[in-house]
């Protein structure tokens, strides 16, 4: 094999639908994201994954957390997916080791904020995987950052997988609203090229999220459909490529 296939879940609470206004109970994010976890068990049993875990989520299911901790890497998505303060960094790395009972080397903010380096080494972090080095309307633009894994103030910094050239991003809106030809083309172009992929989906991706006011483009695909799909993608990227934890290039 000439590449690795960082492959990996942000295990959240589905918090989505009040970015759109939509009220949503706590009860209720939390349902659908362990019935997500659920959906994504045929590819969590068959290629090793890091998951990026709120606090939160895993104080709601710490067997679950602990249980997937065996084979997967645990990482923090910070405590809460909305609320974020910067002693959570901490926190939420400590709460995490104390239910998986490993530690907690890498973090991924929600959505991509951005986050001081200094303040990842201040709560004893190694890795980042918080930037999608793009450009993404009314979120961020990362075009002056580097594409590829690089060191930064003493965190090994690793970029979600953009395509080189002209950086299309191959993040999880991608992946849905790409035909799948020209999205398996445009990994194995970026494979060849870098060495590796860092792809990144969520667990509620794969259920039925039709009825939570989110706009198509984020929810076409959704439930078992996507499931399917995302199979046939390890599937494919199989035959040029291991899958392996991102902890592991970190």
């Amino acid at each position: 094999m000439s590449g690795k296939v960082l492959l990996s879940f942000d295990v959240e609470e589905f918090d989505m639908p009040l970015e759109y206004q939509f009220d949503i109970p706590v009860e209720e994010q939390m349902r659908i994201g362990i019935e997500g976890l659920d959906a994504i068990a045929p590819i969590l049993e068959s290629v090793p994954c890091t998951l990026f875990t709120t606090a939160n989520f895993a104080n709601h299911f710490p067997e679950r957390i602990n249980k997937l901790a065996i084979s997967h890497e645990i990482a923090s998505h910070t405590y809460y997916h909305t609320a974020y303060a910067t002693e959570d960094l901490l926190k939420s790395r400590l709460r995490l080791e104390e239910i998986t009972q490993q530690k907690v080397t890498g973090l991924r903010m929600p959505r991509m904020r951005a986050v001081l380096m200094q303040d990842l080494l201040a709560a004893g972090y190694q890795y980042d995987s918080s930037i999608n080095p793009t450009w993404l309307p009314g979120r961020y633009n990362n075009f002056h950052l580097p594409r590829t894994a690089y060191n930064d103030q003493g965190i090994k910094r690793i970029p979600a997988s953009v395509s080189p050239g002209i950086r299309i991003p191959l993040f999880w809106l991608s992946f849905k609203n790409m035909p799948y030809t020209l999205y398996l083309q445009l990994c194995k172009q970026t494979l060849a090229k870098d060495g590796y992929l860092c792809l990144y989906f969520h667990p509620w991706e794969f259920t039925s999220i039709e009825a939570f006011g989110l706009p198509a483009y984020t929810r076409r695909w959704c439930g078992p459909m996507l499931v399917e799909r995302l199979m046939q993608l390890v599937k494919d990227l199989s035959k040029d490529a291991d899958f392996g934890k991102i902890q592991e290039l970190a």
